[in-house]
Protein backbone atom coordinates (compact mmCIF):
# COMPACT_ATOMS: atom_id res chain seq x y z
CA UNK A 1 0.00 0.00 0.00
CA UNK A 2 1.36 3.38 -1.08
CA UNK A 3 2.53 5.76 1.83
CA UNK A 4 -0.36 8.33 0.84
CA UNK A 5 -2.51 5.47 0.69
CA UNK A 6 -2.34 4.07 3.61
CA UNK A 7 -2.28 7.49 5.61
CA UNK A 8 -5.83 8.43 4.37
CA UNK A 9 -6.85 4.20 5.36
CA UNK A 10 -5.66 4.98 8.83
CA UNK A 11 -7.76 8.35 9.05
CA UNK A 12 -10.60 7.26 7.82
CA UNK A 13 -10.15 4.57 10.61
CA UNK A 14 -9.94 6.72 13.12
CA UNK A 15 -12.38 8.54 12.08
CA UNK A 16 -14.89 5.31 11.92
CA UNK A 17 -13.79 4.51 15.09
CA UNK A 18 -14.62 7.90 16.64
CA UNK A 19 -17.93 8.08 15.29
CA UNK A 20 -18.87 4.86 16.70
CA UNK A 21 -17.49 5.72 20.10
CA UNK A 22 -19.86 8.83 20.32
CA UNK A 23 -22.69 7.36 18.68
CA UNK A 24 -22.32 4.70 21.07
CA UNK A 25 -22.78 7.38 23.98
CA UNK A 26 -25.62 9.24 22.82
CA UNK A 27 -28.76 7.03 24.44
CA UNK A 28 -27.38 7.73 28.01
CA UNK A 29 -27.37 11.35 27.35
CA UNK A 30 -31.16 11.95 25.81
CA UNK A 31 -32.78 13.36 29.00
CA UNK A 32 -30.20 15.98 29.00
CA UNK A 33 -31.18 16.90 25.37
CA UNK A 34 -34.77 17.26 25.89
CA UNK A 35 -33.81 20.54 27.96
CA UNK A 36 -32.05 22.04 24.83
CA UNK A 37 -33.53 25.80 23.61
CA UNK A 38 -32.96 27.17 20.75
CA UNK A 39 -29.14 28.83 20.52
CA UNK A 40 -28.25 32.52 20.72
CA UNK A 41 -24.79 33.25 18.88
CA UNK A 42 -22.53 35.83 18.83
CA UNK A 43 -19.40 35.95 16.46
CA UNK A 44 -15.99 38.20 16.13
CA UNK A 45 -14.46 37.79 12.61
CA UNK A 46 -13.46 39.98 10.24
CA UNK A 47 -14.74 43.18 10.40
CA UNK A 48 -17.60 41.95 12.56
CA UNK A 49 -16.81 42.47 16.84
CA UNK A 50 -19.11 40.73 19.51
CA UNK A 51 -22.00 40.56 16.47
CA UNK A 52 -25.13 39.47 17.11
CA UNK A 53 -25.63 36.80 15.00
CA UNK A 54 -28.66 34.13 12.96
CA UNK A 55 -29.78 31.78 15.89
CA UNK A 56 -29.17 28.33 15.50
CA UNK A 57 -31.40 25.35 16.78
CA UNK A 58 -30.51 21.74 18.09
CA UNK A 59 -31.33 18.98 15.53
CA UNK A 60 -31.78 14.91 16.42
CA UNK A 61 -28.58 13.55 15.78
CA UNK A 62 -28.92 11.33 13.02
CA UNK A 63 -25.25 11.86 11.88
CA UNK A 64 -22.47 12.18 13.91
CA UNK A 65 -19.06 13.47 12.70
CA UNK A 66 -15.82 12.17 13.76
CA UNK A 67 -14.62 15.28 15.26
CA UNK A 68 -17.36 16.61 17.24
CA UNK A 69 -17.24 18.47 20.28
CA UNK A 70 -19.23 16.78 23.30
CA UNK A 71 -20.69 18.34 25.60
CA UNK A 72 -21.42 16.97 28.54
CA UNK A 73 -22.99 19.87 31.29
CA UNK A 74 -23.47 17.55 34.41
CA UNK A 75 -19.60 17.09 34.83
CA UNK A 76 -19.15 20.57 36.22
CA UNK A 77 -15.62 21.46 37.60
CA UNK A 78 -14.79 24.54 39.11
CA UNK A 79 -16.80 27.64 40.26
CA UNK A 80 -16.10 30.57 38.35
CA UNK A 81 -15.14 33.99 40.10
CA UNK A 82 -15.04 36.39 36.68
CA UNK A 83 -12.97 38.53 34.44
CA UNK A 84 -11.26 41.67 34.86
CA UNK A 85 -8.21 43.74 34.10
CA UNK A 86 -5.68 45.41 36.26
CA UNK A 87 -6.49 49.08 37.78
CA UNK A 88 -2.63 50.23 38.09
CA UNK A 89 -1.80 53.61 38.83
CA UNK A 90 -0.98 54.48 35.40
CA UNK A 91 -5.07 53.20 34.49
CA UNK A 92 -6.10 55.08 37.11
CA UNK A 93 -4.26 58.15 35.54
CA UNK A 94 -5.28 57.85 32.52
CA UNK A 95 -9.30 57.09 33.20
CA UNK A 96 -8.74 60.39 35.42
CA UNK A 97 -7.60 62.39 32.82
CA UNK A 98 -10.61 62.21 31.05
CA UNK A 99 -14.03 64.57 31.02
CA UNK A 100 -16.27 63.17 33.66
CA UNK A 101 -18.67 62.17 31.38
CA UNK A 102 -16.40 60.55 29.22
CA UNK A 103 -15.20 58.94 31.97
CA UNK A 104 -18.42 57.58 33.12
CA UNK A 105 -19.20 56.28 30.00
CA UNK A 106 -16.00 54.04 29.93
CA UNK A 107 -16.47 52.68 33.78
CA UNK A 108 -20.00 51.77 32.30
CA UNK A 109 -19.17 50.20 29.60
CA UNK A 110 -16.41 47.90 31.53
CA UNK A 111 -17.59 47.13 34.67
CA UNK A 112 -22.15 47.15 34.46
CA UNK A 113 -23.43 44.08 34.63
CA UNK A 114 -25.55 44.82 31.64
CA UNK A 115 -22.46 45.81 29.36
CA UNK A 116 -19.07 43.77 29.92
CA UNK A 117 -19.73 43.21 33.19
CA UNK A 118 -15.57 42.76 34.27
CA UNK A 119 -15.71 42.14 38.06
CA UNK A 120 -12.71 40.72 39.34
CA UNK A 121 -9.79 43.59 39.26
CA UNK A 122 -6.10 43.42 40.08
CA UNK A 123 -4.77 47.06 42.07
CA UNK A 124 -0.87 47.36 42.92
CA UNK A 125 -0.09 47.73 46.57
CA UNK A 126 2.71 50.74 46.09
CA UNK A 127 4.01 51.35 42.66
CA UNK A 128 4.33 48.58 39.84
CA UNK A 129 6.28 48.83 36.53
CA UNK A 130 2.74 50.69 35.07
CA UNK A 131 3.20 53.96 37.79
CA UNK A 132 3.91 57.42 37.27
CA UNK A 133 6.58 57.29 39.58
CA UNK A 134 7.98 54.72 42.04
CA UNK A 135 6.25 55.40 45.85
CA UNK A 136 5.82 52.69 48.50
CA UNK A 137 2.96 53.27 51.74
CA UNK A 138 5.80 53.99 54.25
CA UNK A 139 8.23 56.33 51.98
CA UNK A 140 11.08 56.22 55.26
CA UNK A 141 14.63 57.10 54.58
CA UNK A 142 15.48 54.89 57.96
CA UNK A 143 13.78 51.94 59.26
CA UNK A 144 10.36 51.97 60.37
CA UNK A 145 9.41 49.05 62.09
CA UNK A 146 6.81 50.71 63.29
CA UNK A 147 4.93 52.05 60.48
CA UNK A 148 5.01 55.49 61.45
CA UNK A 149 5.26 56.83 58.23
CA UNK A 150 2.98 55.31 56.68
CA UNK A 151 0.13 56.68 54.69
CA UNK A 152 -1.92 55.74 51.84
CA UNK A 153 -2.33 59.72 50.79
CA UNK A 154 -0.96 58.79 47.59
CA UNK A 155 -3.82 57.29 46.37
CA UNK A 156 -6.42 59.21 47.55
CA UNK A 157 -5.91 62.02 44.42
CA UNK A 158 -7.08 59.52 41.47
CA UNK A 159 -6.26 55.64 42.48
CA UNK A 160 -9.14 55.44 45.30
CA UNK A 161 -12.24 57.36 43.28
CA UNK A 162 -11.58 55.18 40.19
CA UNK A 163 -11.80 51.88 41.94
CA UNK A 164 -14.80 53.41 43.79
CA UNK A 165 -16.80 54.54 40.55
CA UNK A 166 -15.75 51.03 39.30
CA UNK A 167 -17.34 48.90 41.81
CA UNK A 168 -20.20 51.39 42.08
CA UNK A 169 -20.93 49.99 38.31
CA UNK A 170 -20.65 46.90 39.87
CA UNK A 171 -21.00 46.32 43.08
CA UNK A 172 -20.12 42.35 42.79
CA UNK A 173 -16.68 44.02 41.97
CA UNK A 174 -13.77 41.26 43.40
CA UNK A 175 -10.46 43.01 43.97
CA UNK A 176 -7.14 41.37 44.98
CA UNK A 177 -4.23 43.44 45.39
CA UNK A 178 -0.54 43.12 44.73
CA UNK A 179 2.87 44.36 45.27
CA UNK A 180 5.78 44.69 43.20
CA UNK A 181 7.72 45.87 45.90
CA UNK A 182 7.92 46.24 49.87
CA UNK A 183 9.40 49.70 50.77
CA UNK A 184 13.01 50.45 50.09
CA UNK A 185 13.77 49.99 53.56
CA UNK A 186 12.65 46.39 54.61
CA UNK A 187 15.57 44.96 51.94
CA UNK A 188 19.23 44.79 51.72
CA UNK A 189 19.05 47.25 48.96
CA UNK A 190 17.07 49.71 50.59
CA UNK A 191 15.55 50.12 47.28
CA UNK A 192 11.99 49.17 45.65
CA UNK A 193 14.21 48.34 42.65
CA UNK A 194 14.99 44.99 42.34
CA UNK A 195 16.50 42.91 45.24
CA UNK A 196 15.60 40.59 47.81
CA UNK A 197 12.93 40.20 50.54
CA UNK A 198 14.70 40.97 54.77
CA UNK A 199 13.56 38.30 56.82
CA UNK A 200 13.63 40.61 59.82
CA UNK A 201 10.72 42.72 58.08
CA UNK A 202 8.28 39.99 57.47
CA UNK A 203 6.52 41.17 61.10
CA UNK A 204 6.04 45.07 59.88
CA UNK A 205 5.56 44.13 56.27
CA UNK A 206 2.81 41.85 57.79
CA UNK A 207 1.54 44.87 59.25
CA UNK A 208 2.19 46.97 56.28
CA UNK A 209 -0.76 44.54 54.50
CA UNK A 210 -3.14 44.82 57.16
CA UNK A 211 -2.24 49.27 57.13
CA UNK A 212 -3.06 48.77 53.97
CA UNK A 213 -6.48 47.00 53.64
CA UNK A 214 -7.69 48.95 56.51
CA UNK A 215 -6.69 52.16 55.44
CA UNK A 216 -8.31 51.01 52.05
CA UNK A 217 -11.44 49.69 53.73
CA UNK A 218 -11.65 53.56 55.65
CA UNK A 219 -11.79 54.94 51.83
CA UNK A 220 -14.76 52.71 50.69
CA UNK A 221 -12.58 50.32 49.14
CA UNK A 222 -12.67 46.67 50.49
CA UNK A 223 -9.91 44.14 48.89
CA UNK A 224 -10.52 40.72 48.73
CA UNK A 225 -7.64 39.66 48.88
CA UNK A 226 -3.90 40.00 48.53
CA UNK A 227 -0.78 38.27 46.87
CA UNK A 228 2.57 38.37 48.73
CA UNK A 229 4.48 39.25 45.62
CA UNK A 230 3.85 39.98 42.10
CA UNK A 231 6.42 37.83 40.08
CA UNK A 232 8.44 35.89 43.27
CA UNK A 233 11.19 34.97 41.30
CA UNK A 234 11.92 38.22 38.68
CA UNK A 235 14.18 40.20 40.13
CA UNK A 236 14.05 42.22 36.65
CA UNK A 237 17.56 43.38 37.11
CA UNK A 238 16.97 46.69 39.48
CA UNK A 239 15.26 48.21 36.05
CA UNK A 240 11.82 48.34 37.81
CA UNK A 241 9.71 47.73 40.93
CA UNK A 242 10.43 43.91 41.72
CA UNK A 243 11.60 41.85 44.55
CA UNK A 244 13.09 38.41 44.65
CA UNK A 245 11.25 36.22 47.76
CA UNK A 246 13.22 32.38 47.86
CA UNK A 247 10.34 29.61 48.38
CA UNK A 248 10.72 29.40 52.04
CA UNK A 249 10.38 32.79 53.21
CA UNK A 250 7.07 33.09 50.92
CA UNK A 251 6.03 30.04 53.38
CA UNK A 252 7.17 31.32 56.58
CA UNK A 253 5.84 34.72 55.78
CA UNK A 254 2.32 33.48 54.86
CA UNK A 255 2.68 30.86 57.42
CA UNK A 256 4.14 32.65 60.52
CA UNK A 257 3.27 36.53 59.95
CA UNK A 258 0.60 37.34 57.20
CA UNK A 259 -2.04 34.68 57.99
CA UNK A 260 -1.93 35.22 61.67
CA UNK A 261 -1.73 39.05 61.78
CA UNK A 262 -5.25 39.14 59.19
CA UNK A 263 -7.23 36.02 61.66
CA UNK A 264 -5.53 38.03 64.89
CA UNK A 265 -7.31 41.65 62.95
CA UNK A 266 -10.79 39.58 61.84
CA UNK A 267 -9.86 40.70 58.28
CA UNK A 268 -11.47 38.36 55.73
CA UNK A 269 -9.33 38.50 53.15
CA UNK A 270 -7.88 35.73 51.18
CA UNK A 271 -4.33 35.19 50.48
CA UNK A 272 -2.70 34.41 47.45
CA UNK A 273 0.80 32.67 46.77
CA UNK A 274 3.00 32.54 43.40
CA UNK A 275 2.05 35.17 41.53
CA UNK A 276 4.14 33.90 38.67
CA UNK A 277 4.47 31.69 35.82
CA UNK A 278 3.55 27.85 35.17
CA UNK A 279 6.75 26.81 34.83
CA UNK A 280 7.19 27.12 38.81
CA UNK A 281 4.35 24.81 39.37
CA UNK A 282 6.76 22.70 41.59
CA UNK A 283 7.39 26.05 44.16
CA UNK A 284 3.43 25.96 44.10
CA UNK A 285 3.28 22.75 45.32
CA UNK A 286 6.16 22.85 47.55
CA UNK A 287 4.64 25.78 49.27
CA UNK A 288 0.79 24.03 49.40
CA UNK A 289 2.54 20.64 51.04
CA UNK A 290 3.45 22.91 53.77
CA UNK A 291 0.76 22.50 56.66
CA UNK A 292 1.15 25.82 58.26
CA UNK A 293 0.90 27.87 54.93
CA UNK A 294 -1.92 25.90 53.76
CA UNK A 295 -3.72 27.12 56.04
CA UNK A 296 -4.09 30.79 55.22
CA UNK A 297 -3.48 30.04 51.54
CA UNK A 298 -6.83 30.05 49.54
CA UNK A 299 -5.06 29.69 46.04
CA UNK A 300 -2.40 29.94 43.63
CA UNK A 301 -2.25 33.49 41.10
CA UNK A 302 -0.72 32.33 37.85
CA UNK A 303 0.42 34.37 34.61
CA UNK A 304 1.35 32.75 31.42
CA UNK A 305 4.44 34.01 30.00
CA UNK A 306 6.39 30.81 30.60
CA UNK A 307 5.09 27.32 30.68
CA UNK A 308 2.09 25.59 29.54
CA UNK A 309 -1.61 26.30 31.14
CA UNK A 310 -1.68 22.51 32.43
CA UNK A 311 0.79 23.30 35.13
CA UNK A 312 -2.49 24.32 36.99
CA UNK A 313 -4.01 20.52 36.75
CA UNK A 314 -0.74 19.27 38.25
CA UNK A 315 -1.19 21.37 41.51
CA UNK A 316 -4.72 20.90 41.14
CA UNK A 317 -4.63 17.44 41.21
CA UNK A 318 -2.32 17.72 44.24
CA UNK A 319 -4.31 20.04 45.97
CA UNK A 320 -7.71 20.12 44.87
CA UNK A 321 -9.29 22.03 47.81
CA UNK A 322 -7.23 25.02 46.48
CA UNK A 323 -8.11 27.60 43.97
CA UNK A 324 -6.36 28.66 40.91
CA UNK A 325 -6.50 32.50 39.74
CA UNK A 326 -5.00 33.74 36.18
CA UNK A 327 -3.98 36.79 37.52
CA UNK A 328 -1.61 38.71 34.72
CA UNK A 329 -1.36 38.45 30.69
CA UNK A 330 -1.80 41.71 28.43
CA UNK A 331 -1.21 42.64 24.82
CA UNK A 332 2.10 44.02 23.60
CA UNK A 333 1.54 48.17 22.33
CA UNK A 334 3.97 47.48 19.35
CA UNK A 335 2.52 43.74 18.47
CA UNK A 336 0.62 44.05 14.76
CA UNK A 337 -2.20 42.31 15.44
CA UNK A 338 -2.69 44.44 18.70
CA UNK A 339 -6.61 45.33 17.77
CA UNK A 340 -7.41 41.88 15.76
CA UNK A 341 -6.04 39.35 17.56
CA UNK A 342 -8.92 37.96 19.55
CA UNK A 343 -8.92 34.17 18.53
CA UNK A 344 -5.36 33.83 20.61
CA UNK A 345 -6.23 35.73 23.22
CA UNK A 346 -9.84 33.47 23.78
CA UNK A 347 -7.61 30.17 22.87
CA UNK A 348 -5.72 31.53 25.31
CA UNK A 349 -9.06 31.69 27.94
CA UNK A 350 -9.57 28.77 26.94
CA UNK A 351 -7.34 27.05 28.04
CA UNK A 352 -6.57 28.70 31.15
CA UNK A 353 -10.35 27.89 32.11
CA UNK A 354 -10.25 24.10 31.75
CA UNK A 355 -7.25 23.71 33.74
CA UNK A 356 -9.39 25.00 36.65
CA UNK A 357 -8.55 28.87 36.98
CA UNK A 358 -11.10 30.84 38.79
CA UNK A 359 -11.08 34.11 37.01
CA UNK A 360 -9.06 35.75 34.30
CA UNK A 361 -7.65 38.98 34.72
CA UNK A 362 -5.92 41.14 32.50
CA UNK A 363 -2.91 43.30 33.15
CA UNK A 364 -4.02 46.83 32.65
CA UNK A 365 -7.21 47.81 32.32
CA UNK A 366 -6.35 51.25 29.94
CA UNK A 367 -3.18 53.14 28.79
CA UNK A 368 -2.34 55.69 26.19
CA UNK A 369 -1.42 55.58 22.72
CA UNK A 370 2.10 54.58 23.80
CA UNK A 371 1.71 52.60 26.31
CA UNK A 372 1.88 54.64 29.14
CA UNK A 373 2.34 55.74 31.67
CA UNK A 374 5.39 53.56 32.45
CA UNK A 375 8.07 53.58 34.45
CA UNK A 376 9.46 49.88 33.59
CA UNK A 377 10.80 48.10 30.53
CA UNK A 378 8.18 45.91 28.66
CA UNK A 379 5.63 47.63 26.50
CA UNK A 380 2.49 46.62 27.25
CA UNK A 381 -0.89 48.05 25.95
CA UNK A 382 -3.79 47.90 27.64
CA UNK A 383 -7.88 46.40 27.31
CA UNK A 384 -8.68 49.22 26.23
CA UNK A 385 -5.90 52.34 25.06
CA UNK A 386 -7.40 56.49 25.41
CA UNK A 387 -5.57 59.08 23.52
CA UNK A 388 -3.87 61.46 24.83
CA UNK A 389 -4.55 64.55 22.73
CA UNK A 390 -8.83 63.45 22.24
CA UNK A 391 -9.29 61.03 24.51
CA UNK A 392 -10.56 58.25 22.00
CA UNK A 393 -11.09 55.06 23.13
CA UNK A 394 -9.80 52.18 21.07
CA UNK A 395 -10.57 48.42 21.77
CA UNK A 396 -8.17 45.96 21.96
CA UNK A 397 -8.64 42.49 20.61
CA UNK A 398 -7.88 41.05 23.88
CA UNK A 399 -11.41 43.19 24.46
CA UNK A 400 -13.27 41.70 22.01
CA UNK A 401 -12.02 38.03 23.11
CA UNK A 402 -12.90 39.19 26.55
CA UNK A 403 -16.81 40.17 25.62
CA UNK A 404 -17.44 36.55 24.29
CA UNK A 405 -17.01 35.38 28.63
CA UNK A 406 -17.58 38.16 30.93
CA UNK A 407 -20.42 39.46 28.88
CA UNK A 408 -22.34 36.37 29.21
CA UNK A 409 -20.57 34.03 32.07
CA UNK A 410 -21.36 34.88 35.42
CA UNK A 411 -20.24 34.59 39.11
CA UNK A 412 -21.10 31.04 40.00
CA UNK A 413 -20.80 29.56 36.59
CA UNK A 414 -19.73 25.81 36.41
CA UNK A 415 -17.11 24.79 33.74
CA UNK A 416 -18.46 21.43 32.53
CA UNK A 417 -16.45 18.98 30.18
CA UNK A 418 -16.41 19.62 26.17
CA UNK A 419 -14.25 17.78 24.49
CA UNK A 420 -13.02 17.57 21.35
CA UNK A 421 -12.56 14.41 19.34
CA UNK A 422 -10.62 13.53 16.15
CA UNK A 423 -8.23 16.36 15.00
CA UNK A 424 -10.04 18.99 17.01
CA UNK A 425 -8.83 17.12 19.96
CA UNK A 426 -5.96 16.55 18.82
CA UNK A 427 -4.88 20.46 18.47
CA UNK A 428 -6.66 21.43 14.94
CA UNK A 429 -6.61 24.70 15.70
CA UNK A 430 -10.47 24.92 16.84
CA UNK A 431 -10.61 25.27 21.42
CA UNK A 432 -13.66 25.54 23.27
CA UNK A 433 -14.93 25.89 26.50
CA UNK A 434 -18.23 25.39 28.74
CA UNK A 435 -19.90 26.88 31.37
CA UNK A 436 -23.08 26.21 33.22
CA UNK A 437 -24.68 29.74 34.69
CA UNK A 438 -26.54 29.38 38.34
CA UNK A 439 -29.49 30.25 36.02
CA UNK A 440 -29.25 27.35 34.14
CA UNK A 441 -28.29 28.86 31.24
CA UNK A 442 -25.44 27.00 29.10
CA UNK A 443 -22.55 29.00 27.22
CA UNK A 444 -19.91 27.62 25.02
CA UNK A 445 -17.52 29.56 23.55
CA UNK A 446 -15.67 28.46 20.37
CA UNK A 447 -11.90 29.89 19.46
CA UNK A 448 -11.00 29.11 15.91
CA UNK A 449 -7.02 29.97 15.24
CA UNK A 450 -7.21 27.74 11.79
CA UNK A 451 -8.99 28.02 8.62
CA UNK A 452 -12.85 27.97 7.97
CA UNK A 453 -14.41 25.27 9.24
CA UNK A 454 -17.73 23.34 10.65
CA UNK A 455 -17.94 22.64 13.96
CA UNK A 456 -20.31 20.09 15.16
CA UNK A 457 -21.69 19.94 19.09
CA UNK A 458 -22.93 16.84 19.98
CA UNK A 459 -25.25 17.24 23.53
CA UNK A 460 -27.32 14.14 24.38
CA UNK A 461 -28.80 13.01 21.42
CA UNK A 462 -29.01 16.25 19.40
CA UNK A 463 -26.69 17.76 17.57
CA UNK A 464 -25.70 21.57 16.35
CA UNK A 465 -23.40 22.49 13.56
CA UNK A 466 -21.56 26.09 13.73
CA UNK A 467 -19.83 27.23 10.90
CA UNK A 468 -16.69 29.14 11.80
CA UNK A 469 -14.90 31.27 9.83
CA UNK A 470 -10.97 31.48 10.11
CA UNK A 471 -9.18 33.12 12.86
CA UNK A 472 -12.98 33.49 14.86
CA UNK A 473 -14.50 33.60 18.01
CA UNK A 474 -18.15 33.06 18.86
CA UNK A 475 -20.23 32.24 22.18
CA UNK A 476 -23.17 30.40 21.84
CA UNK A 477 -25.81 30.34 24.58
CA UNK A 478 -28.97 28.46 25.42
CA UNK A 479 -31.52 27.57 28.34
Amino acid sequence: MAKSSRRGFLMAASATAAAMAISSRVPSWASESSAAGPVKVWGTFRDRRYAKLESLAWKPAVHVMADAIVLDPQATRQEMLGFGAAMTDATCFVLSRMSDADRHAVINEMFAADQMGMNVCRTCIGASDYSRNLYSFDESTEPDPELKKFSIDHDKAYILPILREARKANPEMFLFSSPWSPPGWMKPNRSMLGGAMRKLSFGPYAQYFLKFLEGYKAEGVVINAVTVQNEVDAEQEGRMPACLWAQEQEIDFVAQHLGPALRKAGMPTKIWVLDHNYSLWGRAIDELSDPAAYEYIDGVAWHGYVGEASAMSRVHDAFPQKSAYWTEGGPDINAPDYLTDWTMWADTFNSVVNNWARSITSWNLALDEKGNPNIGPFACAGVITVDNATHKVTRSGQYWAFAHYSKHVRRGAKVFATDGIGEQGLGGGLSHAGFRNPDGSSVVVLANRGPQKRAQLLLGSQTLDVDLPADSVHTLVWA
